[in-house]
């Protein structure tokens, strides 16, 4: 008996002394924090009140924000009241505006790259190759992409008047243009068809379809849907999907597209350290299935990108063809600040394809690590800038609503070439083996030096740094227009 009062208050002793221990720890941390908000608090007293000049006191605290949040990753941000509607027309994709893609022209003059169909500036008569050389009677001489679009958009139903000199004239002509609210598709297709709308049968022939997706906003996957009904109705027998330079958008956009491709079998999974684990997984009902698919990547592919190119490489749904993709596995939640008046945009968890390994390229991370998505074996096909830059110029041409026909071009998309190489493998049954492949080539591939390999890798580094830089000063919105293109 008194072993066992013994035995009782050693016990009651220890959770004593650990309560005890927990509330110092919790006393130490609370004490930890307050120092840090004094401090934080004392170095704002001292720059509101002792700086050279005079510092708007909301400024010092959004800048506080964005240096905390800087300091996380480089996914989480503050978005201030100024920045939210135009954040939420990116996930939206859906602006008030006129409805054209404008860039700068070799003389950086506010040019129209292509209306929309059906767009208020498509009614009035802008065409592509217009210049705009007034906005409400200001010349646009000198203007940024940013600060030209920021005056064309504007309320739904409030007028703008433009100054356009037309394709090929020389006098300016004054036209009034209605706002409309103003949705930008992010599923489009090879080139336009007469009445403004997407053609997504690549070859007619064959039944090869295809299909790009710009970003994975809220109506990607109704517009999906429609497009790949279209497709099946006219007797599609194989698909491309291009996700090159698309830089992500919505997981839910990203888990609904994948389950329309996958019977069954896992999609994502996503674990955070304050959030519980969570895992999809694919339903047969309306899934779109019994062709063979490739999926064109590249190094600009990004995080929903690469959720939709793993799982259908994990599940053998698709083969994913181009070069690696940019390898970021962080899910953010936007949390809405001040009513809704801003907004968080935070890191809280990372995904995991479903072989269960993690995309994200962490900082550090080396070319001989694992991560991103990698294409088929024999199908990564790495384009070096130049050849990324005549793309770029390739895609634009073909993406202009005109009554015209398109221009001829000699340019060979190398790694839509190669995907076209292993569906026509697979309709005409020779399996998964592409017909390029030929004996003495594998054997020029596997005789390479690990200083080529060394070379190669180098190249496609610089290739995504320089367009990184190429993103960041050119504010690209999430379409495909990489070089000097706005949506207004």
């Amino acid at each position: 008996m008194l072993r066992v009062r013994f035995f009782v208050a050693i016990l009651a002793a220890s959770v004593c002394l650990g309560w005890m221990a927990s509330s110092v720890r919790a006393a130490s941390q609370e004490e930890e924090l307050f120092e840090s908000m004094r401090l934080l608090i004392d170095s704002f007293d001292q720059v509101d009140r002792f700086y050279v000049k005079e510092v708007s006191r909301r400024e010092l605290v959004e800048a506080a924000l964005r240096g905390m949040l800087d300091r996380l990753d480089p996914y989480s941000n503050y978005i201030s009241p100024d920045d939210l509607a135009r954040f939420n027309s990116q996930v939206e994709q859906e602006f008030g505006g006129i409805g054209i893609q404008v860039g700068l022209d070799s003389q950086n003059r506010l040019q129209v790259l292509t209306p929309l169909p059906g767009s208020p500036a498509y009614k009035a008569g802008i065409r592509a190759g217009d210049l705009i050389m007034q906005i409400e009677g200001e010349t646009t001489h000198g203007f940024d992409l940013e600060k030209a679009v920021k005056r064309l958009k504007g309320k739904a139903g409030v007028a703008v008047k433009l100054g356009v000199v037309h394709l090929g004239g020389s006098a300016i002509e004054e036209l009034t243009v209605m706002r409309e609210m103003v949705h930008v598709s992010s599923v489009l297709g090879d080139r336009y068809k007469p009445d403004g709308t997407w053609e997504f049968m690549l070859n007619p022939e064959k039944k090869i379809g295809y299909i790009r997706l710009t970003s994975f906003s809220r109506d990607t996957v109704k517009e999906l849907k429609t497009a790949l009904t279209s497709l099946k109705a006219a007797d599609m027998k194989a698909l491309v999907l291009d996700l090159r330079f698309n830089p992500g958008g919505l997981l839910s956009a990203a888990t609904e597209v994948s389950d329309m491709f996958v019977e069954e079998g896992k999609i994502v999974s996503t674990k955070g350290r304050n959030t519980e684990e969570r895992e999809w997984k694919a339903q047969k009902p309306d899934t779109f299935a019994g062709f063979p698919m490739v999926v064109l990547v590249n190094g600009y592919s990004a995080s929903a990108s690469e959720i939709v190119s793993a799982c259908l490489q994990d599940n053998n749904r698709a083969v994913i063809v181009g070069d690696r993709t940019w390898g970021k596995g962080s899910v953010q939640n936007v949390i809405e600040m001040e009513q809704g008046k801003s907004a968080l945009k935070l890191t809280t968890a990372s995904y995991h394809r479903p072989n269960g390994k993690n995309i994200h390229r962490f900082p550090g991370a080396k070319d001989t690590d694992e991560w991103g998505v990698m294409p088929n074996e024999n199908y990564r096909i790495i384009l070096p800038i130049e050849e990324l830059k005549k793309y770029d110029e390739y895609r634009r041409s073909r993406d202009v609503l005109t009554d015209k026909e398109l221009p001829v071009s000699d340019f060979v998309d190398r790694q839509l070439q190669k995907g076209l190489e292993y569906l026509d493998a697979k309709l005409s049954g020779k399996g998964d083996k592409a017909p390029d492949q030929k004996p003495e080539e594998k054997k020029a591939e596997e005789k390479k030096t690990e200083a080529d390999k060394k070379a190669a890798q180098i190249q496609t580094r610089s290739a995504r740094e320089a367009f990184v830089l190429l993103f960041e000063y050119e504010f690209i919105f999430k379409t495909l227009r990489l070089l000097n293109s706005r949506s207004a």
